[in-house]
């Protein structure tokens, strides 16, 4: 009997060992499930996270070309109204030029009234053109020539020694709108 015993003990041990073995490979299986799940998940999280970073990247790539295109376009449309204005000015030079030469011829009459009235026209279009931007380049005889700010038109000779290589007459004034010359004077140099 003790044979009996000891093989019902060795058959009871083996069962419990095969279910506990058995058990031990559901729970291998679940866990590994629940792994792969898990790295399913995470995996799933990495994707989400790898989609969200090129949704920014593409967002701030598209922020920053606004931006530039905004910066663009602000730019042109000041060179725009510079350029409107620039035209503008340099078709009312000759106007101006115009009054100069009126100014001389009528100082000679002896009409102080018809003197004053051009005078008083002539001031109000060059303060409304300097308002504008508009300054007249201040050259006079005997200032050094500077072939960047000045158009020698011609040479003389210099009627005094000081005078070579200077500006001995300015035949057309020189206009500048803002820092840009828009109209260089034009000059007669001694030489």
């Amino acid at each position: 009997m003790s044979k009996d015993k000891d093989q019902n003990n060795q058959e009871e041990s083996l069962k419990d060992n095969l279910e506990n073995t058995i058990d031990q490979a559901i729970e291998d299986v679940e866990s590994a499930e629940e792994q792969s799940e898990n790295v399913e998940e995470l995996s799933v999280e990495e994707k989400l996270r790898e989609e969200v970073e090129k949704e920014k990247d593409k967002f701030l790539r598209l922020f920053a070309e606004f931006e530039n295109y905004k910066r663009r376009t602000s730019k042109e449309r000041i060179e725009l109204f510079k350029t409107a204005s620039k035209d503008v000015m340099v078709s009312m030079l000759p106007v101006l030029d115009d009054f100069d030469r009126a100014m001389v011829e009528i100082e000679k009459t002896e009409d102080k009234n018809l003197l004053e009235g051009v005078q008083l026209i002539s001031n109000k279009l060059r303060e409304t053109l300097k308002n504008k931007g508009l300054e007249p380049m201040q050259i006079k005889a005997g200032d050094s020539f500077d072939a960047d700010l000045h158009e020698a038109i011609t040479q003389i000779p210099a009627p005094d020694k000081k005078l070579k290589g200077k500006i001995v007459d300015v035949v057309e004034k020189g206009y500048t709108l803002g820092e840009k010359i828009i109209r260089y004077p034009k000059v007669v140099t001694g030489k």
